[in-house]
């Protein structure tokens, strides 16, 4: 069985479409081109806008002109995540879907569910002739993962519709009516190459197998986190033996908890047996402090080529310290909605480069007084390490507004479908509505969307009976919009 053979038929043929196209973030030439063929091909009105969004226009189903008008909106692009072992190539090949029972995942790499379930959906709507509906936009914005550049690029005035219907939410049954804002704080520790004196060894620490996720919906599961591995088992080496920090690398996108990483040091030859010793122990409780959430950690020490140059001691040691000294994972949870993560941060991403170590993080706050205490605090910790610091990227918080008229309409219509109430709720992660609603104040602004599990990581897979019910709710919805 293949994707292309569940139901609902119209949803995963378009979903097919979707992981057909290459699509990681800031490369989104091929899927934009596709959707906007698509469209011709179903007689949809639809253009890019100058920066790179795609809008698609549906006119009302006869009878239901005078509807609200209602903006479908997901994101084009998707995380580019994959196992070690796989080749899998972001930029040329298709993703290849595995049904695993009632699951679809991927092999190897991130499905790309986030967000391409949702952009399906959109689709789907729009070239159905069954949907009862008044007026309809599909917005299709890009660049949703690094940054949220499509939203913050759309031209304010360019959508007609009242309310914004977001399909990025990854719980079906949940309406979610809030999100927390984010920032991004990314610490360079310039350094000088010395050389490697004689009487030392190369080893490279290597981990992988970490379980990883999306840094927002999964920072709360207290995974491992790879560039803490790899700097709590080098330190001791440094400050006992007299290890020299060579290269780390480790993580690579903002948005994701790091699942990978390996460093290279250069160990003096008398201290070879005391630091593996060390190293050893320390990934030996790493097993076992994390064999719930991490259960195929994988943590190995390896004797390589001797390096000629490495990081001059004091910058290197400073760089370990503070990978160590930065908070990561959860800060406080919310103190008014059970479950839900207030204020976190992902120590996501660290580079070696050309005489440059950066390190990148990514704070989260539904509160923006705490994102910014936040931001203080790690910046007061890169820099007293020597490093710069530049704060970039800040995008407020979506504010729940729980007197929307249309979260009863939609609350009532899935009880009646369902026998159960939604569970309204906020979501730790950043939906596109915060920076959207800024440009289109009076929207009435809800999102929906089908279970999908552990995005931002190889192990994302959606649940198939969820896509069903939330096209047939989806359908339910739009045709008890209100009038204007």
């Amino acid at each position: 069985m293949t994707i292309k053979d569940l139901k609902p038929e119209v949803v995963w043929k378009n979903f097919y479409g979707l992981t057909q196209c290459p699509r990681p973030s800031k490369h989104e030439e091929v899927v934009r081109e596709h959707l906007l063929k698509w469209a011709k091909e179903h007689k949809v009105e639809a253009f890019a806008d100058p920066t790179g969004n795609v809008i698609m226009r549906v006119p009302a189903t006869p009878g239901y002109e005078n509807r609200k008008g209602v903006i479908l909106q997901g994101h084009m692009d998707m995380v580019p995540q994959k196992l070690s072992s796989s080749s899998h190539d972001f930029l040329k090949d298709p993703i290849e879907t595995i049904v695993d029972g009632d699951w679809v995942k991927a092999n190897g790499t991130t499905l790309g569910a986030d967000n391409g379930m949702g952009v399906a959906l959109a689709m789907s709507v729009a070239e159905s002739k069954d949907v009862k509906h008044g007026p309809i936009e599909v917005l299709v914005t890009y660049d949703e993962e690094t940054g949220m550049t499509g939203a913050s690029n759309l031209p304010a005035g360019l959508l007609k519709g009242d309310i914004l219907l977001n399909l990025d939410s990854e719980d079906e049954g949940e309406l979610c009516i809030g999100c927390a804002g984010g920032l991004d704080a990314i610490a360079d520790f310039k350094y000088e190459k010395v050389r490697i004196p004689a009487g030392y060894v190369g080893y490279k620490l290597i981990v992988k197998g970490l379980s990883g996720g999306h840094s927002g919906m999964d920072i709360s599961l207290y995974r491992a986190n790879a560039n803490k591995l790899l700097a709590h088992a080098i330190l001791p080496g440094m400050e006992k033996f007299g290890v020299k920090l060579v290269e780390f690398n480790g993580g690579s996108l903002r948005n994701a908890i790091p699942f990978e990483g390996e460093a290279v040091v250069a160990v003096p030859a008398e201290g070879q047996r005391g630091f593996k010793r060390s190293v050893n122990k320390y990934f030996d409780e790493c097993k076992s402090r994390f064999k719930e959430s991490d259960p195929d950690m994988l943590l190995t020490y390896e004797k390589v080529k001797k390096p000629v140059t490495g990081i001059d001691d004091k910058v290197g040691l400073n760089v370990i310290k503070s990978i160590i000294m930065c908070p990561t994972n959860v800060i406080r949870m919310s103190q008014t909605m059970q479950g839900l993560t207030e204020t976190s941060i992902n120590l996501a991403v660290v580079r070696t480069k050309n005489g440059h170590v950066t390190v990148a993080s990514l704070m989260r706050s539904a509160i923006n007084a705490s994102k910014a205490e936040l931001a203080t605090r790690v910046r007061l910790i890169f820099e007293a390490m020597g490093a710069k610091v530049k704060l970039v990227g800040g995008y407020p918080g979506w504010v729940p507004k729980p007197d929307m008229p249309m979260i009863k309409i939609m609350n009532d219509t899935y009880e009646r479908m369902y026998g159960r109430k939604m569970d309204i709720t906020a979501t730790h992660g950043g939906l596109e509505c915060a920076i959207l609603g800024a440009k289109y104040p009076n929207w009435e602004m809800l999102s929906i969307g089908p279970t999908v599990r552990f995005p931002h990581s190889p192990d994302e897979k959606c649940y198939i009976p969820s896509v069903q019910s939330t096209w047939e709710f989806l359908k339910a919805v739009l045709e008890a919009v209100p009038e204007k």
